[in-house]
């Protein structure tokens, strides 16, 4: 199957087989995503991998914490339009996928002398990089949920993280549950989204 094809049946799961699988493959496609564009070459980037049984159950009970905050004051349009999607505040593939990729993005760096350095662009160059990182997981034959907690500074507490480093981005990755439902949805048309002058 080519990649193309293997792109348009992406999918997210939100229930994974509980089998691992050699965690190579993930520093593997980390080091093709780490050939991204970024600002000035700033790499402005850090991937945690988490594979820790404790630490995965931290980063559920406190994801599970802010999404009944979440849950409480989003618009009643806003539960409306996550309701084909059967989400909750209930996170309990951070808990129980093989695999969890908190990507971090650096909002400064620093130098040899521990001086602070400017970043540029880094929004957009952790997101191209996760992007690149998203594709070569998916041409590995592996699922990825792409999960977004806010507030989310959580993350830089239980993984002892620096502070120029800000989380962006969490990647749970396996393989998805054979027995989970995949919510029916479709994607724009071609005509809708692409213009060519």
């Amino acid at each position: 199957m080519s990649l193309i094809d293997k792109l348009k049946q992406r999918r997210s799961y939100r229930e994974f087989e509980l089998e691992s699988f050699d965690i190579q493959l993930l520093i593997d496609a980390i080091e093709a995503a780490k050939y991204a564009p970024s600002g000035a070459n700033k790499q402005p980037w850090t991937f945690c991998i988490i594979k820790n049984p404790e630490i995965k159950k931290e980063i559920r009970l406190q994801s599970e914490k802010i999404e009944l905050e979440f849950y409480k004051k989003i618009s009643n349009d806003w539960k409306s339009d996550l309701n084909p999607l059967k989400v909750n505040a209930e996170k309990p593939f951070l808990e129980f996928a093989p695999y969890l990729i908190v990507i971090f993005k650096h909002i400064f760096q620093y130098d040899q002398n521990h001086q602070q350095t400017k970043v540029y662009y880094p929004d957009i160059s952790v997101g191209i990089a996760t992007g690149i990182l998203i594709t070569v997981l998916t041409d590995l034959g592996l699922d990825i949920l792409t999960y977004t907690p806010y507030p989310n500074l959580f993350l830089r507490d239980i993984l002892k993280r620096p502070d120029n480093e800000k989380p962006y981005i969490i990647l749970v990755v396996g393989k998805g549950s054979s027995s989970y439902k995949l919510p029916e949805i479709t994607k724009k048309a071609n005509e809708d989204i692409i213009i060519i002058y």
